[in-house]
């Protein structure tokens, strides 16, 4: 059982336990139920508390955190670990990892990786991304070491990728544009009136002979965004011939998670992490 702490702050002097553990800490529902049913699964100040309990300000709230062991195999493999606490692990994806096991990829995976690491150090194996990387993509992935640090960061780590496109593009720009299933198609995306919005911001880092290397933001987190809206403005990312790109220069898409920043789950502490362009990508970057 993992338990989380949190000091009360004076903005919550005579909030009650649940309301404090709901809005402050960010504890779901479902956590926060599963806490109740657990014999000292809520202690405010060492003793066991009810939902309904009253806080004062300097209080110190422990929760209980029930543990989700992932089933994946684990599998020792190369993991190159940036950051971690007992809340949050921080590790570099390589090109050609998968984030879950799936046929042709059993046991290569980022899950069958990070499963190894905490047994190897005899810990609970727990794997909570919070968001997913595409195969052939690289860099960072922010990972929850239990479900309570996972739901508080969903939605709230901000990325910067990091892309070379076909095309010599400066300055910077917007896409706005639906985001669908290519028709007939059950992994391929388009931009299309049915789909769901997406909005990519992108700046231009350098122009070279016959590509560029930019910088994207995302509004939202549509399924291949950048690869999709590239290729809708004629951009492809090189190496990306599921979107159109040439694979003359890069066999991958040219695709890096470059940075990620978040408030911690637990003290709320400003995070960030920036990863380097991986070797390939890099090569076609001078200066790099």
């Amino acid at each position: 059982m993992r338990h989380v702490f949190f000091t009360v702050p004076p903005a919550y002097d005579g909030a009650s336990l649940k309301g404090f553990l709901r809005s402050f800490a960010g504890c779901s529902a479902r956590l926060l139920a599963a806490a109740k049913r657990e014999e000292g699964g809520l202690l405010r100040n060492g003793e066991p508390a009810t939902a309904r309990a009253v806080l004062r300000a300097g209080d110190v709230v422990r929760l209980a955190v029930e543990p989700a062991p992932c089933a994946v195999e684990p599998v020792e493999l190369p993991l190159r670990v940036v950051w971690e606490d007992e809340s949050v692990l921080v590790a570099e994806k390589p090109s050609g990892m998968v984030m879950y096991p799936r046929p042709g990829h059993e046991r290569d995976s980022l899950a069958n990786a990070v499963c190894a690491l905490f047994v190897g150090r005899g810990e609970e194996p727990e794997y909570h991304p919070v968001y997913r990387l595409d195969r052939d993509t690289t860099g960072l992935v922010v990972l929850g070491r239990d479900a309570f640090a996972a739901s508080r960061l969903a939605g709230r780590v901000e990325k910067e990728y990091r892309a070379l496109c076909a095309g010599e593009l400066s300055g910077m720009g917007t896409v706005d544009a639906p985001i669908g299933l290519l028709p007939g198609h059950s992994v391929q995306r388009c931009v299309r009136p049915q789909g769901e919005r997406a909005v990519t911001h992108w700046r231009s880092l350098g122009v070279y002979a016959g590509y560029s290397l930019l910088s994207f933001s995302l509004e939202t987190g549509r399924t291949h965004q950048i690869r999709v809206h590239m290729a809708h403005l004629g951009h492809p990312l090189l190496g990306d011939d599921m979107y159109g790109g040439s694979r003359a220069l890069l066999p991958r898409q040219a695709l890096h998670c470059a940075r990620a920043a978040f408030s911690h789950p637990v003290t709320g502490q400003a995070l960030a992490f920036s990863s380097p362009l991986p070797p390939d990508m890099a090569a076609l970057v001078p200066g790099e």
